[in-house]
């Protein structure tokens, strides 16, 4: 026996971390019991006991809000309220069977879509489903909702009391706790390598464990892992920055003290000082952010100082030019007019050093500001949150919550097949439940509840499992039942034992292990209310049958491929709406100066927009694809790194836009304006716009390519001519009467790199397509 102990201990430890599961299961074990006694026993009132003892069930062990304890009291509190609301209207819907289906649709796919917004309501999605599922199930009329409201709010309100006294989780956030571990880890690598640090190795690997795990955290999170206040938004845009920032550094090398740029060296060490002082103020987020807001403002004096200065470093550009206002060349008429590959080497390499400096800044000053935002945001007083007042820079919670929303609006979204499969289900169960007249027609809802999944194979396999479980949970409580009779003593001594393994079972043990011992719980709870034997577990074995029958139907019927073709569409989706975006970036740069029309800033930021969404939509499939059971045909880590593609393309576009949105008419240096009015400037936009263009078309036939639409495309070789005719451009457009380079060759050398950085991904993402077999594995011919 202790043996047996031993090895259950180390498996509850190992399945549950934080032994989460085993605090929500024993405060449900106390208080459900403890309510139902209260209501039945001393009250009298079995509606009201039922409502008791589920009510304690939803609100206790199917759900656990995270964070501080005073968020986790208000989500808390929030959910009591909103699911009170649930059992009188659901109780008002179940006087007829068409008005309770309809009810049961229309609700169910609002709180199903709402998950999309957050965690917190992802996680409470389930506990608000029951508070309408039980009412709109049991037929009753207004004069039973006192009765069934009075013992869903004692439930509620004993609740509360529990999770504040009874064994409370530890304050803990683990997104940001590792989101601090990668700010510093970062800081630490750069600091080592600008400072030729002897243990520079393996502060390096720090940094990529730290980063890591970040990134782990952030996808092995079955729903979004923050909630929407303004603090939590703020901390989740930092796991792409930080990665973002990772890729940065590891193609950027250290500059030493006596490199002449200097503004770059500068840059590198203000950023390293930034993300120092972020995860400080991140830490402890009630401190002074003085200085973080001081190390925010050197970075933007370097990034500033970055792209006055990066010309300096530039090789003069030879070739054709107009000298002054008569447009004199400033060149002998014998001087080749094409430049020769030393030139184009020349002018390349010498920027690659302040445009991975640039890179950094930017990524990092945008770390910085959603650090300061969040911790703005934890700041504000109670009045200020009670309002609703929002930190400068996020949007207010409903616009956010908007969306989010939004976002999901749209035929492939995973989340929009799965809420109109769960409420198309539950409405389909509600009404057979009517039609059919079942003793229990609440069991036909939960049981179609608990087995809809993403596709229909892992819906026929919950099935299976649900009616094997629920059918040895029968075998065990009729063994129980023989003994004992029309006795109810010993059962009151069982229910709290059944309660807790019902909590613990499905989570280290299995899925199949929780409905056995959640059918012994109900088996003990209905012979309380009214001894009727083995029947109650005879009657939950039919209706749940039913309920199965019903999910697997709906599984069939509704989008049976399931997350992972739902996530091939997601991701081909979000790689076209990156790649539009990055094309809308450079055309806005490539418009002149102070004459670019509104519309160009306008299609930028829509495409903007559309970007986000398309990531959001890729997000949430890929955690789809992570919670649905079964084998895994493509491997994790593929569709991360295909991921990660997006995440790049996306970050690149929003780079080149903010880079161009500081562009003003001074960008063309000391001689732009004695400069005739037909400058040469469309030889520019022409080289830019047609290397943009290829990028951005391959990119187009790689998203196909995941959806099926064509073979895989072969990567872009480096085209040298492209860089040959961007320097020949730039010769002939944008420097002054000397020769020198203006801010806008800077600008455009380092578009320019972006692109080429985009041409270099581009074999990382076909290597995993045709490894793996995705999209066919097929690659188009040469």
């Amino acid at each position: 026996m202790p043996a047996l102990l031993q090895r259950l201990r180390q498996r509850l430890t190992a399945r549950d971390h934080g032994l989460l599961v085993l605090r929500r299961a024993g405060r449900t074990a106390i208080v459900m019991p403890g309510t139902f006694a209260l209501c039945d026993q001393v009250i009298g009132n079995p509606e009201m006991a039922l409502f008791a003892a589920f009510g304690s069930f939803a609100m206790l062990m199917l759900v656990g809000f995270g964070g501080p304890m005073r968020q986790r009291m208000q989500a808390q509190a929030s959910l009591a309220v909103v699911s009170s609301l649930f059992v009188c209207l659901g109780t008002l819907a179940s006087q007829a069977a068409w008005l309770a289906c309809l009810a049961m649709a229309v609700l169910g796919f609002g709180v199903l879509l709402a998950g999309a917004v957050s965690s917190v309501l992802a996680g409470a999605s389930t506990s608000l489903l029951l508070s309408f599922i039980l009412p709109v199930s049991l037929p009753g009329t207004a004069s039973d909702v006192p009765d069934r409201l009075a013992g869903w709010g004692l439930a509620a309100v004993v609740g509360l009391l529990a999770i504040r006294l009874l064994w409370p989780e530890p304050a803990a956030d683990p997104l940001r706790g590792k989101a601090v571990g990668a700010c510093r880890a970062l800081a630490a690598r750069l600091r080592s390598e600008d400072e030729a640090s002897p243990d520079h190795e393996r502060i390096v690997r720090d940094a990529h464990r730290a980063l890591d795990e970040l990134q782990r955290q952030f996808l092995t999170t079955p729903y979004r892992p923050t909630g929407l206040s303004a603090s939590d938004r703020a901390v989740v845009r930092l796991v792409d920055e930080l990665n973002w920032a990772r890729r940065v550094i590891v193609h950027s090398l250290p500059i030493p003290d006596d490199s002449p740029n200097l503004a770059a060296r500068r840059a590198r060490i203000a950023a390293a000082n930034v993300l120092g002082h972020g995860a400080d103020l991140l830490a402890a987020p009630r401190t002074s952010p003085d200085a973080l807001h001081t190390a925010s403002a050197e970075l933007r004096a370097a990034l500033f100082a970055l792209e006055r200065d990066a010309a300096d470093v530039l090789p003069p550009l030879s070739g054709r030019g107009p000298e002054n206002g008569t447009g004199a060349s400033t060149v002998s008429p014998d001087e080749p007019d094409e430049p020769d590959d030393r030139q184009v080497t020349e002018v390349i390499d010498a920027l690659e050093p302040s445009f991975r400096a640039h890179e950094l800044a930017f990524v990092v000053g945008a770390i910085g500001d959603n650090i300061d935002a969040a911790a703005r945001a934890e700041r504000r007083t109670w009045v200020q949150r009670l309002l609703g007042r929002q930190t400068t820079g996020l949007p207010g919670t409903l616009s956010a919550a908007q969306e989010r929303v939004s976002a999901h609006v749209d035929p492939h979204s995973v989340w929009l097949h799965n809420s109109v499969r769960g409420a198309v289900g539950l409405a389909l169960a509600v009404l057979v439940a009517n039609l059919t007249d079942v003793q229990h027609a609440f069991w036909v809802v939960v049981g179609a509840l608990s087995v809809l999944r993403s596709n229909a194979l892992s819906t026929g396999q919950n099935a299976l499992r649900a009616v094997l479980g629920t059918l040895a949970g029968f075998a065990i409580g009729a063994l129980l039942l023989l003994p004992i009779g029309g006795d109810t003593t010993p059962l009151w001594f069982l229910l709290p034992v059944t309660i807790l393994v019902a909590g613990i079972a499905p989570a280290v043990i299995s899925f199949a292990a929780g409905q056995a011992a959640f059918t012994l719980e109900l088996v003990i709870l209905f012979n309380i209310l009214q001894p009727t034997g083995w029947r109650v577990g005879l009657v939950r074995i039919e209706d749940v049958a039913i309920g199965c029958g019903v999910s697997l139907v709906v599984g069939l019927l509704f989008w049976p491929r399931g997350a992972g073709a739902a996530l091939n569409t997601a991701l081909s989706q979000a790689y076209t709406a990156s790649s539009r975006y990055l094309a809308a970036a450079v055309e806005f740069g490539m418009r002149r100066p102070g004459s670019r029309p509104a519309s160009t800033a306008v299609e930028a930021k829509r495409q903007a927009v559309r970007a986000a969404s398309a990531a959001r939509r890729m997000d949430d499939a890929f955690r789809q694809y992570l919670t649905e059971r079964g084998a895994k045909t493509t491997p994790l880590a593929e569709f991360a790194m295909l991921i990660g593609g997006v995440i790049g393309l996306r970050l690149a576009a929003d780079t080149v836009l903010d880079l161009w949105e500081r562009d003003g008419d001074q960008a063309f240096g000391e001689g732009s304006a004695a400069r005739p009015t037909q400058l040469p400037y469309a030889q520019l936009r022409h080289t830019l716009l047609r290397r943009t263009w290829q990028v951005t078309h391959w990119y187009d036939d790689f998203a196909r390519s995941l959806d099926g639409g064509r073979p895989v495309p072969r990567s872009l070789d480096q085209d040298a001519d492209a860089d040959r005719a961007l320097v020949r451009a730039l010769r002939e457009d944008l420097r002054d009467k000397h020769g020198i380079a203006s801010a806008t060759a800077v600008r455009a050398i380092w578009t320019g790199d972006h692109l080429s950085a985009l041409r270099r991904n581009q074999p990382t993402l076909v290597q995993p397509v045709l490894t793996t077999g995705l999209a066919h594995g097929e690659r188009a011919p040469d």
